[in-house]
């Protein structure tokens, strides 16, 4: 294992964005590995998901005591979701390999992060209406063939990308269910994704791709981030924290794109002034709390 300082300041900042927000982890680690530390896409990914096999145990325990876990909807997502997530190891493979794989992929991460920023506008947009309109209930009853799509969808993303466990397939379950309680899709996410990013995870072991020593490296700093954001957010609003994100993943996005310095400034910018307005207007008509607030008064320490 290298204990690179740098690495591990970096792990322990997307910890602490995790621990905070509930969002960001994959997203926010593979990119950094990329653009920062100049690690290869595919080996960034699969790093990044071993990490995470360790990472997620801690937020599925505290929902699973807290009894804020769907076991139900995690039995019709694990079906699908465990072997797309497998699959999509393979089917990244299949763009190819040396540099002209590595430069593919990184276009497979960037559409995935512009994706992830989508599903995170989505999930502050949907969180908003649920509390303004619905009647959130902890027993609404599994769609089947919509869940087993979910666990298809998401796991396919995450074995190709890493990027969408906590930000995607917590979208899509909200859109299934849309009544059901914000801290029980949390709670369900995370609990799936265990056996989701461990199947990603192997396939990424199993092609070559995973660094372990990184991975441990990463985890150093990403465990205490994780719990450090966790109580941080039991005190203070992550909704900075979250529109912050959302500007950092545009940029990571673009870039991973290849978009040109002014496309990337300008929709940074434009995120940013949004989030600033979303804000605004939430002082002024006493917005409900975030959908990390919420979680946090009903189940309690999130990590």
């Amino acid at each position: 294992m290298d204990f690179s300082v740098s690495i591990i300041v970096a792990g322990a900042l997307v910890g602490f964005a995790v621990g905070l927000t509930g969002m960001g982890g994959g997203a926010l680690m593979t990119p950094i590995m990329v653009m920062l530390f100049g690690v290869n896409p595919t080996a960034a990914i699969g790093s990044d998901l071993a990490a995470s096999v360790f990472m997620k145990p801690f937020g599925a325990l505290v929902h699973q005591r807290a009894g804020t876990v769907r076991w139900d909807i995690v039995r019709w997502l694990l079906p699908t979701a465990v072997p797309a997530a497998f699959g999509g190891v393979f089917l990244l493979r299949a763009l190819g390999d040396g540099e002209a794989l590595q430069e593919r992929v990184k276009y497979v991460v960037g559409a995935a992060l512009l994706l992830a920023v989508t599903g995170m506008l989505a999930r502050i947009r949907l969180d908003r209406r649920r509390a303004a309109t619905v009647t959130e209930d902890a027993h609404v009853p599994v769609r089947p063939v919509a869940t087993l799509l979910i666990g298809l969808v998401g796991g396919v993303i995450v074995g190709m990308t890493s990027v969408g466990s906590g930000s995607l397939v917590i979208v899509m379950l909200m859109l299934a269910h849309p009544r059901l309680k914000a801290n029980h899709i949390v709670g369900t996410d995370l609990v799936q994704a265990i056996p989701m990013v461990a199947a990603a995870a192997l396939g990424h072991l199993l092609v070559g791709d995973a660094d372990l020593g990184l991975a441990g490296t990463l985890l150093v700093g990403a465990i205490p981030g994780v719990v450090v954001g966790a109580l941080v957010s039991t005190r203070v609003g992550g909704s900075a924290v979250r529109w912050a994100l959302v500007v950092l993943l545009t940029g990571s996005g673009l870039s991973m794109l290849k978009a040109s310095s002014a496309v990337i400034v300008t929709a940074c910018v434009a995120m940013a002034l949004v989030g600033i307005v979303s804000a605004v207007r939430g002082r002024r008509s006493g917005s409900p709390r975030g959908p990390v607030e919420e979680e946090r008064a009903e189940a309690g320490v999130r990590v």
